[in-house]
């Protein structure tokens, strides 16, 4: 893609890559959406820690792409899918740089679920 212009205006602020050790997994009500043992920890300057999976462990088949996308100036346009548990639809539950900047390749392909604003997303090392 090319360099990022967050990093380039806002030389201070971090955004560190952290690959994991442990499996990870995804889980909303009961079901387990994502497992990894590929799973990539992102912790940002005034932002929630994210984990990153990779999108050959996530189970599309209970997403829709969405229409949504964000800006963020660090690493790329982020694209949301709706997540589908059960009877129920969580809209721009899970995101994905499709195309990140250059000091974030490692984030192509993977997959973040927005937490925080779904208390029913648990994020969290694999029992």
């Amino acid at each position: 893609m090319s360099k990022s212009p967050g990093h380039q205006k806002w030389p201070d602020h971090q955004v560190r890559e952290e690959p994991l050790r442990q499996p990870m997994e995804a889980e909303v009500e009961g079901m387990v959406v994502a497992s990894s043992a590929d799973v990539i920890k992102v912790v940002e300057d005034k932002s929630p820690v994210r984990y990153y999976f990779p999108r050959t462990d996530v189970r599309t088949d209970k997403l829709k792409r969405s229409q949504t996308t964000t800006e963020c100036p660090f690493k790329g346009t982020a694209s949301y899918y709706s997540l589908n548990v059960g009877e129920r639809q969580l809209d721009d539950a899970i995101w994905s740089y499709e195309d990140p900047y250059d000091e974030h390749q490692a984030l192509k392909g993977r997959m973040a679920f927005y937490d925080e604003k779904f208390p029913e997303i648990h994020v969290r090392p694999k029992s």
